[in-house]
């Protein structure tokens, strides 16, 4: 049950480079010869690696803690459908569970699709598709972190 995690670390390194790649113009150093990374997107940057490294330790604990061996990652013991049961297991959980569930399947593609296209960023929906193989934390993070990116572009397109 492990593949699964490990499964899920390389799709997320893989949309991470899917966005980067599709957005080579945003990730560039800026053409006023500032840093490659200005103090808040590696705050940004921080943050977002924190959550990952916090979510995987807890998936981690999770899988290791219900998943039978040949289990099914999708049913049964160790699998999406526990995890998300577990994650109603009672009121407090369930409370943390449903606005988690409204962050990020609602409120994070709506924002980051809309602002991302006003913004100039391609395939802002993928912002989205990484919170599914990182955490919620950890989409928003990097989106901020591009946003400081896309302003530092457009401040630097204006000063040189």
């Amino acid at each position: 049950m492990m593949v699964s995690l490990i499964v899920h670390l390389v799709l997320g390194i893989g949309v991470v480079a899917w966005i980067v790649r599709a957005n080579r113009q945003i990730f560039a150093r800026p053409a006023d010869g500032s840093p490659m990374f200005s103090s808040l997107e590696i705050l940004f940057y921080v943050i977002g690696a924190v959550s990952i490294v916090l979510g995987y330790y807890f998936n981690h604990q999770f899988v290791a803690t219900y998943a039978v061996a040949g289990g099914n990652p999708i049913w049964g013991p160790g699998s999406w459908q526990q995890f998300i049961m577990l994650g109603y297991a009672n009121p407090a959980a369930a409370s943390a569970s449903q606005d988690y569930t409204i962050i990020n399947v609602i409120l994070l593609p709506l924002f980051t699709i809309v602002d991302g296209y006003r913004r100039g960023i391609r395939r802002p929906w993928l912002f989205f598709v990484s919170s599914l193989f990182t955490s919620c934390a950890f989409a928003y993070a990097f989106y901020f972190a591009t946003v400081d990116r896309v302003h530092r572009q457009q401040r630097a397109l204006t000063t040189v």
